[in-house]
């Protein structure tokens, strides 16, 4: 069994779902979490998809915040759509008050440590998420470590 069946499920199943948060960090290998569910992000607006298994957290995102970052990787005989590390960091950061701060941190640190994000791209993300002030000092700390 894969570990991408959930998500090539998912993928199938609701073609407009975007894998983020904790799902996309580990789909990326950023985080040492383990999701008891699968994140996926829908435009705003949308209703939670009714599917029993996998359990799905579902987050809404509008314009660019849902748009912007989106790689997409065939697995599984599926079309996955997953953000970028580098989007999924600044969501990650955006997002912090649901999975924590240290779970945003850690993903920073690992992106930047295994050059899954250049700096640039970071930035460009932390801005579309409106979270640049929020990740400049993170950002600045681990680009000097």
């Amino acid at each position: 069994m894969s570990a991408h069946e959930d998500l090539a499920t998912i993928a199938v199943k609701v073609p407009k779902a975007v894998f983020c948060l904790l799902t996309a960090l580990q789909f990326h290998e950023l985080t040492t979490q383990r999701p008891r569910q699968v994140w996926i992000a829908m435009p705003r607006g949308s209703h939670t998809p009714r599917i029993e298994h996998p359990l799905i957290k579902m987050v809404q995102m509008a314009g660019d915040a849902y748009a912007s970052g989106i790689d997409e990787h065939e697995r599984d005989g599926a079309r996955l759509r997953v953000y970028s590390a580098a989007k999924t960091v600044a969501d990650c950061f955006k997002h912090r008050n649901r999975i924590g701060l240290d779970v945003a941190i850690e993903a920073l640190k690992a992106a930047w440590k295994t050059r899954k994000a250049s700096a640039d791209d970071l930035w460009r993300h932390a801005k579309v998420c409106r979270v640049a002030n929020v990740m400049r000092p993170y950002l600045e700390a681990v680009s000097h470590e």
